[in-house]
C-alpha cells in the first residue's frame, strides 16, 4: 500500500491524490504530486471548475458580465481564444469578440477542453 505525504499546511495524514494533485480533506489544501509540474514562483490560476489555466488556452464565459462604464454585456457562452495570464485581481487578459481587450476574473470562465 502506498503512503501519501502529510499536508504541508496543516500536517494532516489523511491526504489523497486526484489526477496531478494531492488534496487534504481537512483544510482543502492542494499541491502538485510532482514538484516540477507547477513552478512555486508562479501563481496557479484555476477556472470555475478548478482546472488549471495556462497562457494560450481557450475559455468560455459562464455568467453574463456587465462591462464597467458601458451598457455592453459579455453574454454567457461567449468563447474567448488565446488568453494571457497576468497578476492581480482580474487575472486573465484577452480579446472578447465584439467587445475588445478586456481583463476577466478566472472564477467567471471555464476552460474549453
Amino acid at each position: 500500500m502506498s503512503t501519501f505525504p502529510a499536508c504541508p499546511k496543516c500536517n494532516s495524514e489523511y491526504t489523497y491524490e486526484d489526477s496531478l494533485l494531492f488534496i487534504c480533506p481537512e483544510c482543502a489544501h492542494e499541491w502538485a504530486k510532482i514538484p516540477d509540474v507547477v513552478d512555486s514562483h508562479e501563481a496557479v490560476v484555476k477556472d470555475s471548475n478548478g482546472v488549471i489555466l495556462a497562457d494560450g488556452d481557450d475559455i468560455t464565459v459562464i455568467k453574463d458580465l456587465k462591462v464597467k462604464g458601458t451598457s455592453s454585456v459579455i453574454k454567457v457562452g461567449t468563447k474567448v481564444k488565446g488568453i494571457r495570464l497576468v497578476e492581480g485581481d482580474h487575472n486573465i487578459d484577452c480579446k472578447v469578440p465584439g467587445i475588445g481587450a478586456m481583463q476577466l476574473k478566472s472564477e467567471f470562465v471555464k476552460k474549453i477542453l
